[in-house]
């Protein structure tokens, strides 16, 4: 032991050296090892991990949920902030899998606005055009009872007024001197023969002659060779038949007396308004030729039956007319402000929440316990139109949130994510050619697409003046077959039309409004059909000939898919010479153009498919619809 702490002393420096490398080696080594172990075991968990089972998060626009990239960003179509999928998909167990969820963010955005369905009392204003008119049950018609020839006339113009019991004229008749002669002849054998004597008293009384004509005459003993016709009432003579010298025969039309003191307003209801009216409601009215003056009446009376031509039913009210101010045919506008159901209370809607499509009508309910705003859809029956709302009969129920603003916008997002939606009720993915994942993916057109394809559209010019013609106009249109839409403006007369072309010819329709006493670019209206309609529709009639107007318009398809496309499309159409307004929706796919007459339709599409946008009639080049922005593939249809 003493030999080796000696061996240490003598070669201490040595023994320090081995040792400092030996803790370096060791250092090294087992660093390296750890390093190792540490990437085998990394290595091993990586291994393990599958990539394939892994659910990264998904990005999407709130607007536009058919963007769908794997990191954030922005939408390419509205450029908003895109956001976690989550966020839009969270909910609980009781999640309805048709629930529309939209972002605080996209409901400000697209300005939507709910309401709680309450019940109310439905009311509507009616707003009513008419004229005066006769009372009817206040005229006489004089008529002769016996031929002869007029001697006097006592009423020298039309527009006299006479008192009841009034002469009117005088005539000579040979038929009756004769009759009074068989009276007289007959008294002689009143005892013998009292037959005879009641026989000849009875025809002079036929003949419109009194008691006291008929004693008299016996009295005298000799025929009374003159006889008045006297007024059996008071009133104005409306009609004057006959003249001093006429000669007239039995039945022959002399004298039309009526009673001006009490008078008819008659007013012009549409169908749509009659469930709204019942007996006893109060009018109140005002006459054009009586300004500052204000009239009210109860309807008395309800026509049971429409005008085929002009649609309308006349109501009716009963007015006091002393001093004789009101004249007939003055024109009159009145205002029924109508309840038709005061003593129970129904569930009123705004308009502005209902889409309608004409077969079905559709509201956005709101999900109640929701951290995300989220909508259902729900289809319900409608009253009658009740102002600026509408009663709903089934479908809703009071105390539920409905959407009253926006409501397109919330349909348009249900159609985009295929549930069900106004124009497709059984839902179905609506293809708008995004396809951020799999490039060999093939999905078919929506319902909303397959409708805006099948559909035409186009507007024309049709003659009117008021909004009375405007209900008429669209009312003829959309009761023929395979109308879907039907707009007309009072301001620039213009009718906007959607058909089906398969279902009704366009000139069916132009034919139909026509009949109806409204003029259209193809069609001009009867005269006579015209000149019945109320005084307020009475519109400066269209001009025909031979030269058609350098002006056209028309509608089409055209598929697109973003904002881009938009500028696009309508940049492509507007560099057609002759193109002189274009604008494309997004939302529906349809293009509105006008353009000189000079140019051909066809001349539009293919300037457009040019750019890479398929149009009804023609297929853009597969080489410039692949070079356009990814936001802007579209599902394409056209073969």
């Amino acid at each position: 032991m003493k030999n080796i702490i000696q061996n240490i002393k003598e070669n201490y420096r040595l023994v320090i050296g081995v040792l400092i490398v030996g803790i370096l080696i060791g250092w090294i080594f087992f660093h390296s090892s750890g390093e190792m172990v540490s990437q085998e075991t990394h290595i091993e968990g990586h291994e393990g991990h599958n990539h394939e089972s892994e659910d990264p998060t998904t990005w999407t626009c709130s607007m536009h949920p058919q963007i769908k990239q794997d990191k954030p960003g922005k939408c390419p179509i509205c450029a908003m902030d895109l956001i976690p999928l989550t966020i839009i998909s969270s909910g609980g167990d009781d999640v309805d899998p048709n629930e529309i969820v939209m972002t605080e963010s996209a409901i400000k955005l697209a300005s939507i606005q709910t309401m709680i369905a309450k019940k109310g009392i439905p009311s509507k204003t009616i707003y009513l055009q008419g004229k005066i008119h006769v009372d009817e049950r206040n005229i006489a018609e004089l008529t002769a009872r016996f031929g002869g020839r007029i001697e006097k006339l006592f009423v020298n113009f039309t527009g006299q007024n006479v008192s009841k019991g009034e002469k009117l004229a005088t005539i000579y008749s040979p038929g009756l001197v004769a009759a009074q002669r068989e009276l007289l002849e007959a008294i002689s054998l009143k005892e013998s023969r009292p037959s005879l004597y009641t026989a000849a008293k009875g025809k002079l009384k036929l003949w419109d002659l009194s008691d006291k004509q008929i004693a008299e005459i016996e009295e005298k003993g000799e025929p009374q060779i003159y006889f008045d016709v006297l007024s059996p009432i008071s009133g104005t003579v409306m009609m004057r038949h006959v003249a001093i010298g006429d000669y007239i025969k039995e039945g022959s039309a002399l004298f039309k007396v009526v009673d001006l003191t009490k008078v008819w307003a008659m007013f012009d209801a549409y169908e749509s308004d009659l469930p709204w009216i019942k007996i006893s409601d109060k009018i109140d009215f005002t006459i054009q030729a009586l300004p500052g003056k204000n009239f009210s009446a109860k309807v008395s009376y309800i026509d049971p039956f429409i005008n085929g031509k002009t649609r309308v039913a006349s109501i009716r009210v009963d007015i006091q007319n002393p001093k004789l101010t009101l004249k007939p045919e003055m024109f009159t506008t009145g205002i029924l402000e109508s309840k038709i159901a005061e003593s129970s209370n129904e569930i009123l809607v705004p308009k502005s929440s209902v889409l309608w499509t004409g077969k079905r009508s559709v509201v956005y309910v709101k999900v109640p316990n929701r951290e995300t705003p989220s909508f259902l859809y729900r289809e319900i029956v409608l009253g009658p139109e009740a102002g600026l709302f509408f009663v709903v009969k089934e479908g809703l129920n009071e105390g539920e949130e409905i959407a009253t603003n926006g409501v397109f916008k919330i349909d348009a997002s249900a159609q985009l994510i295929g549930l069900p939606s106004m124009m497709n009720p059984d839902g179905g993915k609506v293809s708008t050619g995004h396809n951020h994942g799999n490039t060999n993916s093939k999905q078919d057109h929506s319902t909303h697409s397959q409708i805006s394809e099948n559909l035409e559209r186009t507007m024309f010019e049709v003659g009117g003046a008021c909004e009375m013609c405007k209900a008429r106009i669209e009312e003829t249109a959309l009761s023929i077959n395979g109308v879907e839409h039907a707009k007309w403006s009072t301001e620039d007369h213009i009718l906007h039309l959607s058909f089906d072309s398969k279902k009704v010819k366009i000139t069916d329709i132009h034919k139909a409004i026509a009949k109806a006493g409204h003029d259209t670019e193809l069609e001009k209206a009867s005269d006579d059909i015209y000149n019945e309609l109320p005084g307020c529709c009475l519109y400066e009639r269209l001009t025909y000939g031979k030269v058609k107007s350098s002006a056209e318009s028309s509608e089409f398809f055209v598929n697109g898919a973003c904002g881009m496309c938009k500028e696009r499309i309508e940049k492509a159409a507007l560099s057609v010479n002759g193109v002189q307004s274009a604008e494309w929706n997004e939302e529906s796919k349809i293009i509105q153009v006008s353009y000189n007459s000079k140019i051909k339709l066809m001349e539009i599409h293919q300037a457009i498919a040019k750019v890479g946008h398929d149009t009804k009639m023609v297929k853009a080049n597969d080489d410039v619809y692949n070079a356009l922005p990814e936001c802007c593939k579209y599902e394409r249809k056209l073969k």
